[in-house]
């Protein structure tokens, strides 16, 4: 059998070949020689005709797109079986399937690839669009973040299209081509899918070097690696012969489960599904990109809705006339400041503020950050596609000072003693209320302010120790009151 490689689409990634379909020239078209002939039926009756027929459901549509060579081993066995045991899994994980795979299924015949790869999310993340794994990858394409930005998924605070059934579709199949491109064997794409590109190109050479076998099975992987190819093998093995493995698939039609739809103004979450009257766990089930309570038009410009929920949401969008479609806005931090400053000038709780934008306690908002606030009745604009794009939080750290006091040397002034902590002259000068240019007699006690360290050990009885902060003669200062 034939294996195709994807359709004649550059990734535009950079030095990236271009991949095509087939294996090299296009072939030349077969024409017959003699007159075309009606064919009567009594000549259809002594001919094979291929029906014109679509598969009714999608599992039989899957089936006759398998494409990819079998994959025969122990470990394929184990896994049946790991599955077969699990039956409430199954269902699980296969009913939630319902609603992403009509669309890849159309994305991997367009594509001219395997439609076993339509099966790879249950490997992945059960066909969990909300899924995160403990190495940061999200989606049911469990993107990493560096990968992700490699394929153009934006991750910011409005949205994060690891997560997007469209997107993350579109990125995953474009990667697993670029992969199949590189290595000319799926199971090695497969390969480095799971434990990336570099470390399958290794261990191939590895074992070329060693006059060993360079195939799925002669490499040496890491385990979860070794299984990735046998779960999905296992996995195809099931939905080709269900009853085999005493397991009954739930009814998928072949035909789309949503829909796109535009968006032409910024709209909150809950209003965007109770004016498609869709369930809010639905909604989000189809939209998994967005974690705000608003969607953002200029950067989402488009929502999924179940098929025929999209012309009840553009109705109710059109006739909506009870104020504003979205609660919320951009501001963006002009300086850098604390959270109760950010909450004053935004007219939030800074209790909501922190909880709305994920600001833990003691971390400053730096200038620049785009934080989620309260829409004003009067604002008529909506967030623009440069904030939209970019939005990100940068935090840092609120630097904690501990009041200290230290004994002046002979000639000591404010002026030296600033310079020996890297204060400021000004800040010396007040907390010993003197004047800037003034000087210590020795031994005089002198009061500043000096950082705590952020790694200071707790003891046992969980008190803080006293840290002494070194001068540079090596001697240490006392140290008392926090500020």
């Amino acid at each position: 059998m034939t294996v195709l490689a994807g359709c004649a689409t550059q990734l535009g990634l950079p030095n990236d070949p271009v991949l095509t379909t087939g294996a090299g020239a296009d072939p030349k078209p077969q024409l017959p020689n003699d007159p075309l002939r009606a064919i009567t039926p009594g000549r259809a009756g002594s001919h094979q005709i291929a029906s014109t027929e679509p598969p009714k459901e999608l599992w039989d549509r899957i089936r006759r797109g398998f494409a990819m060579p079998d994959l025969q081993n122990e470990l394929v066995t184990d896994r049946e079986q790991w599955y077969a045991s699990r039956p409430d899994y199954i269902q699980r994980m296969t009913e939630r399937s319902s609603k992403y795979l009509f669309h890849i299924v159309e994305e991997l015949e367009r594509r001219q690839m395997p439609t076993e790869l339509a099966l790879l999310p249950f490997i992945e993340s059960a066909f969990n669009p909300q899924a995160v794994s403990s190495a940061k990858a999200a989606g049911m394409w469990q993107f990493m973040p560096a990968t992700g930005k490699y394929f153009d998924l934006k991750q910011n605070v409005f949205r994060d299209d690891r997560r997007d059934v469209l997107a993350s579709t579109r990125a995953a199949l474009d990667y697993l081509q670029k992969l199949y491109g590189m290595f000319g064997d799926w199971h090695l794409a497969l390969a480095a899918y799971n434990w990336g590109e570099g470390s399958v190109g290794r261990a191939i050479a590895k074992n070329q070097k060693a006059g060993l076998g360079t195939s799925y099975a002669d490499l040496n992987m890491p385990a979860e690696t070794r299984l990735y190819v046998p779960k999905l093998q296992a996995v195809k093995n099931i939905v080709a012969n269900p009853e085999a493995f005493n397991t009954e698939l739930p009814l998928i039609e072949n035909h789309p489960y949503f829909q796109q739809v535009l968006i032409s103004r910024d709209i909150d979450v809950a209003l965007a599904a109770r004016l498609a009257d869709v369930k809010i766990e639905d909604f989000k089930a189809l939209n998994p990109s967005i974690h705000r309570p608003v969607i953002i038009a200029a950067g989402t410009p488009q929502i999924l809705l179940p098929w025929e929920n999209a012309l009840v949401f553009q109705r109710n969008f059109d006739a909506y006339s009870q104020g504003q479609y979205a609660s919320w806005t951009a501001w963006t931090a002009p300086s850098t400041m604390n959270a109760t400053e950010a909450a004053r000038r935004t007219g939030m709780s800074e209790t909501d503020l922190r909880s709305m934008n994920n600001i833990p306690p003691r971390m400053l908002i730096k200038a620049g950050s785009t934080l989620l606030v309260p829409r004003s009745a009067k604002m008529e604009d909506d967030v623009t596609s440069r904030v939209a794009d970019n939005a990100q939080v940068s935090l840092t750290p609120e630097i904690v000072t501990r009041r200290t006091t230290v004994k002046a040397r002979k000639g000591e002034s404010v002026a030296t003693i600033a310079k020996r902590y890297g204060l400021s002259q000004a800040n010396v000068a007040a907390w010993n209320s003197v004047s800037a240019s003034a000087a210590f007699k020795p031994g005089h006690k002198v009061v500043v302010f000096l950082p705590i360290s952020s790694r200071a050990v707790t003891h046992s009885s969980g008190r803080s120790p006293i840290k002494a902060v070194k001068r540079s003669t090596g001697k240490s200062i006392v140290k008392s009151k926090r500020r």
